[in-house]
């Protein structure tokens, strides 16, 4: 997927034109339902047989059984025709219930593709790809194949083969109406050949309108509180109506081809009726050659004939359109996994708590540097604190430790062990990270605590909130620890959002702790209530604390001072202080506003 705003549109990785061989694709997430499938097409097989014995049974009534007064046969024709048409409207009834079934079977399967695989997608893939694009393809796009997958698949075989039948009666009436029938052919596949040209054009270009509209909306949606705070609605309105002008515009660019087929076929059909009326009323039954039943019967089967042409048309129609949704969908289960397993990875041994940085270099794009050549040691229940100004690689530090990036250079090792050679799952569930912008999952708040163990007990709950101090505030909520929160917490306050995500990580009992500003929003009289829990959280386990406010830092077993990917200076506290370098002016910076503050 390219990366773009939402007023850029997406472009794919590998643009091909369009082929039926693309659609094969799907056959993976066809086929646990072939069985299905085949009774289907077994069922609508038969009921088109049923449904191409109307005319030929109108044929024999006009021609023998009426001229010939034999009322037990027109008795015994109109039975027939009514039992094709009770069995008709059942076997109808079958394929809708079971395609529909199908159809959403399929849909579901994909979709769930779809999101086992973004899940496994690197924090580099949506670093910089609108959250909004992304969620178009898992929506939107997937539905859009509900129609084709529910009746596509079944019609456009049963439709062929009811067209091979009808061409195979016909021919055994009369081979000189057949032809003529058919005469309308060429023009079709002209008129198809103009179609397929515009098509994916112009279904590709409203899917990359959807697309933006999509991750604006979803912008905006996330930025509410800013935009009412600059009382930004009338130009964002302003642009939402540029943005959803250019969806309209595409869809009706869109539609105009596609809607050019039908009546193309519809003309089609018109004008060789017209022909079997011209050849087969004026020129062949004067002669004696037909017999009105014979041009009736033409007359119904010439209908039938086209109207599976039309469906098939609507089908390509439906395939046309969707092509272009199936790419975007497509292109994103090919995504890499950037960082994945290795093939011979091995389980994580219970980490002790050594963290072991050598020689690394790492930059999100290429040929930009975030860390330079980085190495250091931290020891098994140390406290390290990384302090710096904003930008300078403190956070990408932590990151790495998770493996949430590959390296570019050097290996980090945890008690020797190289993490690139582990499996993901079996490190990371033995790592806990609280970030700045504590996430708050919609549901309730003891749901929320229990997000990283699953097994913990209420009881175990409740004694990691009353550890970090957020058991008050929880007990006085209007359902307690069952209070519903919304997504990402909005009903809370920031420091209530970090408190919980305190008791989420203690619960987890990780052997590396790493808290990325985890205590920014929480205000100072809170802090110092909550160091007890702090010291409770930290105590046994190997822990990052990044931090901008040092009085959070002072007792961590060793500081780094980080600046443009480097480490400037390392120790405690009072040694760098000592130094008088980086740190001691960011010390005495701090201490300098907080004297003249207060």
């Amino acid at each position: 997927m390219a990366r773009n705003k939402f007023d850029v549109d997406e472009t794919l990785e590998k643009e091909s034109e369009f082929s039926l061989a693309r659609l094969g694709r799907l056959k993976g997430f066809v086929s646990p339902y072939a069985g299905q499938l085949a009774k289907t097409v077994l069922v609508m097989l038969f009921s088109s047989i049923l449904a191409l014995a109307a005319p030929y049974l109108m044929m024999i009534a006009i021609d023998v059984a009426i001229p010939n007064e034999d009322v037990r046969l027109i008795i015994l024709l109109s039975v027939g025709l009514l039992v094709t048409l009770l069995a008709n409207g059942l076997f109808f009834r079958y394929r809708l219930i079971t395609m529909s079934k199908v159809g959403q079977g399929i849909i579901r399967d994909l979709r769930l593709r779809l999101f086992t695989h973004l899940q496994k997608l690197p924090f580099a893939f949506y670093d910089s790809r609108p959250h909004g694009k992304i969620l178009v393809r898992v929506v939107n796009y997937i539905n859009s194949l509900s129609d084709m997958l529910s009746n596509g698949i079944v019609n456009m075989i049963t439709d062929l083969f009811s067209l091979f039948a009808i061409v195979a009666i016909m021919f055994f009436i009369d081979a000189r109406l057949t032809l003529i029938n058919l005469a309308g052919l060429p023009l079709l596949f002209i008129a198809t050949a103009i179609i397929k040209a515009g098509q994916r054009k112009y279904w590709k270009l409203q899917s990359d309108k959807q697309s933006n509209m999509n991750a604006y909306i979803h912008e905006c949606i996330a930025g509410v509180k800013v935009t009412q705070s600059f009382t930004r609605e009338e130009r964002n309105k302003e642009i939402f109506e540029n943005v959803a002008g250019d969806v309209r515009g595409s869809w009706m660019k869109a539609v105009k081809i596609m809607f050019f087929m039908p009546p193309s076929v519809e003309n089609i059909s018109t004008w060789t009726t017209s022909l079997l009326f011209v050849f087969g009323v004026a020129w062949l039954a004067p002669e004696g050659t037909v017999t009105l039943g014979v041009i009736v019967a033409f007359i119904g089967y010439n209908s039938r004939f086209w109207g599976p042409i039309n469906n098939i048309a609507n089908i390509i129609n439906s395939i046309f359109v969707n092509t272009a949704f199936l790419e975007r969908i497509f292109e994103t289960i090919d995504e890499p996994v950037a960082v994945d397993d290795k093939p011979d990875a091995t389980e994580m041994p219970p980490i002790l708590g050594e963290v072991v940085f050598k020689d690394v270099d790492f930059g999100y794009e290429e040929g930009q540097k975030i860390l330079d050549n980085i190495s250091f040691t931290v020891n098994s229940g140390d406290t390290i604190a990384l302090v710096g100004p904003t930008g300078a690689g403190k956070t990408t530090i932590v990151n790495l430790i998770s493996r949430f990036y590959n390296l570019n250079g050097g290996s980090i090792y945890i008690d020797g062990t190289d993490i690139s050679g582990v499996t993901l799952k079996s490190l990371r569930s033995q790592m806990g990270i609280m970030l700045q912008d504590s996430f708050i999952f919609s549901g309730t708040i003891m749901d929320n605590i229990r997000y990283g163990r699953l097994d913990a007990t209420d009881e175990e709950v409740i004694e990691a909130s009353k550890a970090i101090k957020a058991h008050d505030f929880i007990s006085e909520m209007p359902d307690g620890y069952e209070t519903e929160v919304n997504e990402r917490g909005n009903r809370l306050s920031v420091g209530q959002r970090q408190l919980i995500s305190f008791a989420r990580a203690l619960l987890a009992d990780p052997k590396i702790l790493i808290l990325d500003e985890a205590t920014s929003s929480i205000d100072t009289k809170t802090e110092l209530a909550l160091q007890e829990g702090l010291d409770r959280l930290l105590k046994g386990r190997t822990s990052f604390v990044i931090a901008h406010r040092l009085s959070t830092i002072k007792n961590s077993d060793c500081i780094m001072y980080i600046d443009k990917g480097t480490i400037l200076e390392s120790g405690n506290h009072d040694e760098l202080v000592a130094q008088r370098g980086a740190y001691y002016e960011l010390h005495e910076a701090q201490y300098t506003f907080l004297r003249e503050f207060n």
